[in-house]
Formats: C-alpha cells, sequence, structure tokens
C-alpha cells in the first residue's frame, strides 16, 4: 500500500469533493461546495492546551477522541496529527446569498443541511480511508464524546472545535464576527479528522489569532455588523445568544419558501471584503 503522507490526504480529500457526493440536492444537483483547503496542525500543538485553558476544561485534546474511540490503545500526541480542511461555498451560492439582506438565500440553506451532509460524509469516509491504511482515525464532530457546552467566558461552545482546529494547521484566522477568514475568504464550513500518524505540521503564516481582520488590525470595515439582520454583531464582538435566536427564526422561512426542512444564517461571510479572501493589505507575503 503506498505511504501515506500530507499529500495523499489531500489528493483523498480533493478526490472526494469532486465525486457525486458533493450535492447540493438541488435540481441541477450542483456542487455544495469549491474546491477544499486542507493543513495539517500536531496534535501536540501547544494551542489545544491553550484552547482548553482559555475555552473551558470540557474542550477535549485531539487524542482523547482517539482514545475514545479505541479504548484498547493508547495514543502519544506527538506522534498524531489533525487534518483540518475548508469547504469553501461556490460562487453562484456567495452571489446569490450577497443579495439578500433578511432570509437566507437557498443555495446558502442548503448548504447549511445538505452541505454539511457532505461535510459529514467526508468525515466517515476519511475514517474509513484511514483504517484500511491501518491508521487509526477519529472526526471529533462525529465522535459520541462530541457535545454541547456552555463556556463561561464564550457562552455557546462545544468539546471541539472546527475552526480552531483549522487555525492551528494554519487556515486561517478570526474575524469580528467569530468566523475563520482564509485564504478561500470567510463563507465556507470546516472539518477535521485525528490521525495517529506523525506528520509535519503546516505552516501558520500569522502570528496572532485574527490578523486577517481588517477592524481588529487595522480599525476599519466593520461590514459584517452591517450586515448581520438582527445586530448580533458589534465592535464588542459577536453576541451568540442574540445569533442563535435569529437562526431560530430561519427554521420556519426555510421550509415556506424552499420546501425543505433547514434553516441558516451567514450573512457575516457574504457581501464583505473578506468573503472570498484575505483582504488586500492584511495577506502574507506570497499570498
Amino acid at each position: 500500500m503506498p505511504k501515506t503522507t500530507a499529500r495523499s490526504i489531500t489528493a483523498e480529500i480533493r478526490r472526494f469533493m469532486e465525486s457525486p457526493a458533493n450535492t447540493m440536492k438541488n435540481t441541477d444537483d450542483e456542487p455544495a461546495w469549491a474546491a477544499p483547503l486542507v493543513g495539517l496542525s500536531s496534535a501536540a500543538d501547544p494551542l489545544y492546551v491553550f484552547y482548553r485553558e482559555d475555552i473551558g476544561d470540557f474542550f477535549q485534546p485531539p487524542v482523547a477522541f482517539l482514545a475514545h474511540k479505541y479504548p484498547d490503545r493508547t495514543f502519544d500526541p506527538e506522534r498524531a496529527t489533525v487534518v483540518s480542511w475548508i469547504l469553501p461555498q461556490t460562487e453562484a451560492t456567495k452571489r446569490d446569498h450577497r443579495a439578500e439582506k433578511f432570509f437566507p438565500s437557498e443555495r446558502w440553506a442548503r448548504t447549511r443541511i445538505f452541505g454539511e451532509e457532505v461535510n459529514v460524509a467526508l468525515r466517515r469516509h476519511l475514517e474509513a480511508f484511514f483504517d484500511a491504511r491501518g491508521i487509526a482515525a477519529s472526526a471529533p464532530q462525529i465522535s459520541p464524546l462530541w457535545e454541547l457546552k456552555l463556556s463561561e467566558k464564550y457562552g455557546y461552545a462545544s468539546v471541539w472545535s472546527e475552526r480552531h482546529a483549522a487555525h492551528a494547521a494554519g487556515l486561517g484566522t478570526f474575524g469580528l464576527s467569530d468566523g475563520l477568514i482564509t485564504p478561500a475568504g470567510k463563507a465556507h464550513r470546516a472539518g477535521s479528522v485525528v490521525i495517529d500518524l506523525p506528520l509535519k505540521p503546516s505552516k501558520r503564516p500569522y502570528d496572532t489569532h485574527t490578523a486577517y481582520c481588517l477592524f481588529h488590525k487595522k480599525g476599519t470595515c466593520g461590514k459584517c455588523m452591517e450586515r448581520c439582520p438582527i445586530g448580533a454583531i458589534t465592535k464588542k464582538g459577536h453576541d451568540k445568544t442574540l445569533c442563535s435566536s435569529y437562526v431560530d427564526m430561519t427554521v420556519e422561512y426555510v421550509p415556506r419558501h424552499y420546501h425543505f426542512d433547514g434553516y441558516g444564517c451567514g450573512f457575516c461571510q457574504t457581501g464583505i471584503p473578506c468573503e472570498s479572501a484575505i483582504p488586500k493589505g492584511l495577506r502574507p507575503k506570497g499570498g
């Protein structure tokens, strides 16, 4: 069997996303997502220790998910890797959603529901991909260990964060709205799988967790505040409770207008300078 490398993992993720599995399940069976970004972080990266200290002691270290899935084995964080990916929204989805002012566009709502089904399928596919190669693997988001929690500091939280793993893997930094700004922009969803295989981590081309946000770096922009239909984003940051109350409203809107059970928001991810790229002036050298 060929050696499992960062390149072969990236190729497998791209192959899956180019397959019919990547669909938003509309009349034209359009792809839910554009070409993915992939990055790696060490399970022993100090950032994971910081996340637990900062978010709450309920936040689980990467190897905890391996240990839960394989209870008869022990795992060394120094020899484990977190594979992270970003699934960017398509140009058609961003165009549709950019034009909306209060309720989500149909394509956006479809990617929130059926696109996340693709993301879950990719997680399961990668677990099987590694298992076939004798490599223990666990995707935290679909692990029985995963659950929602309440952080004293941040409110709604969970035992694992796909965005924080992607940040550790060099894929992006956080904006005023808490969204992750990546080389493909902020309109995306993220995923990850923890594997018992030591691989070289991806370079982090930033030295702060807000390096790609115009508001945080230059005190300008704030377009995500203007885009939020319920005022959940202010100069103080993202009000998760207010944000959640808006999303609850869309649970009735989506089936009534688009005829499938769903919901969605994402206004802070479109119609902004970081929608599809890192804003000019903040891009790493060569980016």
